[in-house]
């Protein structure tokens, strides 16, 4: 089988997610990296490629030149999906221009910086028919797909109730200070868009609320943090939520919780029992009942469901952790490249269209006096 030719933008040097996609990308043996542009500046460029083995015929100074090259090469030996892992202001053009050019494009969240970006970004992708996935990482654990095969079966009846939780606390140390935090690149509006807090990491919650669930969470009403008058970035942020009927839930999601490292939760309440999940011990999905004791489901056992195990890759007990989440979404994307596509196996451009539109709701809310929003 040949392998998908893979482009990267973006995540050289000491970036955090770098690493994270090319591990990813590697472990199903579906894609070989080719080449791309990895940072702004040639020097650190090019010397990044090197460390990486890649030829320097392969590596771009820019993203034009990246296009410019790629595309004329034969059909059989250019890059075929990009995947864009820039600070969010450069999603967008990035990810527009290789629509265009007839890329397949896997993405860093947030989508873009603006809701209108996203639905020309849909548009465009509509017209050339090529495969978008959109990084929402956490949607690759086995437990969480498992979580969502049962809340599809019935397993703990009708949603009434549910509750996200995304602290961190990385923020913290700089918020206090403005001078520290010009050093930090998710504060600045003109590079991270119109939110920091949830267009990082409260929109992991959304997504994840709905692409368990199997349901679109219908209105929503926000109050943000700033903490200072002089920040203008969000940085902490409770949101109400409503579904269709009478369920109703809330989503947390802070950069200045003291101390807390990853601690993304999530808990599903249905007429019959619920379903608890957290990302420090992904391996782990609490499966509750009345007058049951409270079960744990782990990874790779017979009794987790098809869309688990085809997540899973090593035998029980042993754990698995973020690459490996990865790795399942660029399977998925593999797959759909392949025409081989299942439902739910990667997050697509629609789930990148929805968390920015999650993010303009949650600021207007906020900014016209905490009002509910309508999700449409």
């Amino acid at each position: 089988m040949n392998k998908i030719r893979l482009g990267i933008l973006g995540g050289g040097g000491d970036s955090l997610i770098g690493p994270v996609h090319r591990i990813a990308a590697s472990m199903f043996d579906r894609y070989e990296l080719i080449g791309g542009v990895f940072n702004p500046i040639w020097e650190e460029n090019i010397g990044f490629a090197k460390k990486l083995g890649l030829p320097k015929s392969r590596i771009y100074k820019d993203l034009e030149d990246f296009i410019g090259n790629e595309t004329a090469l034969p059909a059989d030996q250019r890059v075929q999906v990009v995947s864009v892992l820039t600070p969010n202001f450069l999603h967008f053009p990035m990810a527009k221009r290789l629509l265009e050019e007839g890329f397949h494009v896997i993405c860093e969240k947030p989508l873009t910086t603006s809701y209108r970006e996203a639905l020309e970004l849909k548009k465009i992708r509509e017209e050339k028919q090529s495969i978008f996935g959109v990084t929402y990482t956490y949607t690759g654990y086995p437990m969480i797909r498992q979580m969502r095969s049962m809340i599809q079966n019935g397993d703990i009846g009708e949603i009434q109730k549910i509750d996200a939780q995304y602290y961190q606390g990385w923020i913290n140390p700089v918020i206090h200070s403005p001078e520290s935090r010009k050093s930090v690149w998710r504060l600045q509006p003109e590079k991270s868009g119109q939110s920091c807090c949830i267009g990082d990491i409260g929109t992991h919650a959304f997504q994840m609320l709905e692409y368990v669930m199997g349901q679109k969470i219908k209105t929503i009403l926000a109050d943000l943090n700033y903490l200072y008058e002089d920040n203008f970035m969000d940085i902490d942020g409770t949101i109400l939520l409503r579904m269709s009927g009478n369920a109703k839930g809330i989503l947390r999601a802070s950069q200045i919780a003291t101390a807390e490292e990853n601690n993304f939760t999530i808990a599903i309440y249905g007429a019959k029992g619920h379903l608890k999940w957290a990302q420090e011990n992904p391996n782990y999905l609490y499966f509750g009942l009345e007058n049951t004791p409270l079960q744990v489901l782990k990874p790779g056992h017979e009794y987790n469901t098809n869309s688990a195990n085809d997540a899973t890759k090593l035998p029980p007990g042993h754990p698995e952790g973020i690459f490996d989440a990865m790795g399942n979404i660029y399977n998925g994307v593999a797959n759909a490249i392949a025409k081989k596509a299942v439902d739910g196996s990667y997050p697509d451009l629609y789930d990148g269209v929805r968390g920015m539109q999650f993010i303009e709701a949650v600021v207007q809310s906020h900014q016209s006096g905490n009002i509910w929003i309508e999700m449409k």
